[in-house]
C-alpha cells in the first residue's frame, strides 16, 4: 500500500518515504493507481493517474519543470514542509527515480492519501 500524507508532504512506499510536492487541491481518500501515457509536455511520456473527474487529472509524477519561477525542485528538496504544499493543482510530484520505483512495485495499488 502507498501512503501519501500531506502534512508531512510524503509519500511511503516499500518500508521508504520520500518528500513530495502537493498542494491545497490534491484530494484525501483512497485511490487505485494506474500508469498511462501522455503526450503533454514535461511529464516524461507517462503518469500515474489516481483520480480523475469531469473538469480534472489527478496524478503522481515526475516533478515537473517547465516553469522555474515555480521552482518546483528546490522546493520538493527542501527540508521545510510548506515550502512542499504548493500550487500543483492537486498533483502530487516526485523526484525521477520515486517515480520509476512507484511503476515497478505499486502500478493497479491502492494508495491512501491523507491531510
Amino acid at each position: 500500500m502507498i501512503l501519501v500524507d500531506l502534512a508531512t508532504a510524503t509519500i511511503c512506499f516499500l518500508n521508504q518515504c520520500y518528500p513530495v510536492l502537493a498542494g491545497v487541491d490534491t484530494p484525501t481518500g483512497q485511490f487505485r493507481l494506474e500508469q498511462v501515457r501522455t503526450q503533454e509536455a514535461g511529464y516524461g511520456g507517462d503518469v500515474i493517474l489516481f483520480k480523475e473527474t469531469q473538469n480534472s487529472v489527478f496524478a503522481i509524477h515526475r516533478v515537473w519543470l517547465l516553469n522555474p519561477n515555480q521552482n518546483r525542485l528546490q522546493r520538493l528538496t527542501s527540508g521545510d514542509v510548506s515550502a512542499r504544499i504548493s500550487t500543483t493543482l492537486g498533483c502530487i510530484n516526485v523526484m525521477p527515480d520515486v517515480y520509476e520505483k512507484l511503476v515497478e512495485c505499486c502500478n493497479n495499488q491502492l494508495m491512501i492519501v491523507s491531510g
